[in-house]
């Protein structure tokens, strides 16, 4: 019985690896269709999403077999309750990189604070990998370094903020485009939010204790 339960664990580990693959795939799609301007690209950003849906049932199904299988020790429910609570924000994670590729057909040609967004988009993609990998190896140090990066994204929301507005202000910019500009930062910096909630139910997973516990 036990060694079936184990078996579940492993693919328990291997469903969320391919489930932060595919969240991995939506931003990195959805970052490279805003650098390059491209509604190809931006449209293969959807299906990732819907796939990432799916794949939040697989696992949701694994765990509710887990755990009405046999009665699973501590350390396995806080493993099993861990991947429950994290697909609800991998789902989202997809949702957002969606509608940051909705959004990439009306934005301006020349974006103001373009670099800053492309930054904090490879920062979040560090973020959603690290968070997921810190699942798999049980690795406490790479989910703190991953809720301390959450830092470094809010800045670069401020300052493509600080940016857009130095824009406008000059004229360069239209109002409309730069709120859609706006939105786009915005979504990275939830995607930032949804890799360290991630991260902090690593944590709990392997210490017992959640943050918001300790705050």
């Amino acid at each position: 019985m036990r060694n079936n339960f184990d078996r579940q664990l492993r693919l328990l580990g291997s469903e969320m690896r391919e489930m932060g693959a595919l969240c991995e795939d939506a931003i990195a799609l959805a970052a490279k269709a805003l650098s390059e301007d491209s509604k190809e690209l931006a449209a293969k950003v959807p299906p990732i999403a819907s796939a990432l849906d799916r794949k939040e049932r697989d696992v949701e199904n694994i765990c509710l077999k887990l755990l009405l299988s046999q009665q699973p020790v501590a350390g396995d429910l806080r493993q099993i309750s861990a991947a429950l609570k994290m697909i609800t924000d991998m789902e989202r994670i997809g949702d957002q990189a969606d509608d940051i590729a909705e959004l990439i057909p009306h934005l301006p040609a020349a974006l103001p604070g373009g670099e800053l967004l492309r930054a904090m988009a490879r920062e979040t993609i560090s973020m959603v990998n690290d968070s997921v990998t810190a699942y798999v190896r049980k690795d406490v140090a790479l989910a703190e370094r991953v809720i301390a990066a959450d830092d470094t994204v809010d800045d670069y929301f401020d300052r493509v903020k600080r940016s857009l507005i130095s824009s406008v202000a000059r004229g360069d910019s239209d109002g409309e485009g730069t709120l859609d500009i706006l939105m786009v930062a915005k979504y990275f910096e939830r995607i930032g939010d949804h890799a360290t909630n991630i991260a902090e139910w690593v944590e709990f997973s392997v210490t017992g204790v959640h943050k918001e516990e300790t705050t």
